[in-house]
């Protein structure tokens, strides 16, 4: 199954799941996993089903987990990786052999219960950031997830000209949604073929041999970041809006070198020129 804990079978029995261990609130739901997939050993992703009534906007992040140790429900906040149009929900996540939800999470199997927040919230979404021409997704592993749902939606292509979706990761296999993308989302069933050409998926690996190697920093210092875009070589503060999604590192060190370039911080409730994820960073 992957994962990196491999002293596995307590842990897979541990992991016997009943809709009886779980209680629906008013804060959650209880939904039936539909679909695990492992990237690698440390990266997996899962989909759910969705409620009717669950509504989100691209972007957002909301609360899943399973019933912790004592009964209360052990919750963790994801990044929708679904476009908004889905009818089921998809999620990316780590494994962490000692987390206290991940340890179990990785686990898990098609038709096993799981909880599901009911109010989706966040800050990477296209309402805070000032209308522009190219928007660049900057991502380090996990925190790709929030821009599939965001480069899957027909309404950044007619706030953008140009998308530009950037992944950095350590190693080759955990460039998850790779062919995906590299594909230009073929067969999306909303995404016409002047949007799709418009996207530019650019991966890039710090610890491995590809084809674009190195931190995100380096792109866009020597410009390799830039370089099929039919727009500046540079960052352009009154055209670009870009949006930071990874470790807490990566995002504050972003968001400084974005400000040093005159960008300025956006909200929901004031529009920016570049977005972070606040509940995540603090």
């Amino acid at each position: 199954m992957g994962g990196a804990d491999h002293s596995s079978e307590a842990l897979l029995n541990q992991l016997t799941l009943t809709r009886d261990q779980f209680i629906e609130s008013a804060a959650l739901s209880v939904e039936t996993i539909t679909d695990v997939h492992h990237w690698c050993d440390g990266l997996f992703s899962l989909k759910m089903t969705r409620p009717a009534s669950f509504r989100f906007r691209s972007g957002e992040f909301v609360m899943i987990g399973l019933p912790g140790d004592n009964g209360k429900p052990l919750l963790r906040a994801y990044s929708v990786a679904s476009p908004s149009y889905a009818e089921e929900l998809e999620f990316l996540s780590i494994k962490v052999p000692d987390g206290p939800l991940t340890s179990r999470l990785q686990y898990i199997q098609p038709g096993d219960p799981i909880y599901l927040g009911k109010k989706p919230t966040g800050t990477l979404v296209t309402d805070a950031l000032l209308p522009g021409k190219r928007l660049f997704m900057l991502s380090t592993g996990t925190g790709l997830a929030p821009f599939m749902s965001l480069v899957r939606d027909p309404e950044v292509y007619q706030m953008f000209e140009e998308v530009i979706v950037v992944h950095s990761v350590r190693h080759v296999a955990e460039l998850a949604y790779r062919e995906l993308l590299e594909s230009r989302l073929e067969g999306d069933p909303l995404l016409e073929d002047e949007d799709r050409a418009r996207m530019i998926y650019i991966p890039t690996v710090t610890r491995e041999p590809f084809h674009t190697t190195g931190r995100i920093q380096a792109l866009i210092d020597d410009g390799r970041l830039f370089a099929q875009s039919k727009g500046p070589k540079h960052f352009v503060p009154e055209e670009d809006r870009v949006m930071l999604c990874g470790s807490m590192a990566m995002i504050k060190d972003h968001a400084a070198d974005l400000e040093r370039r005159g960008f300025e911080e956006g909200a929901n409730n004031k529009p920016g020129q570049f977005v972070i994820e606040r509940a995540f960073v603090g």
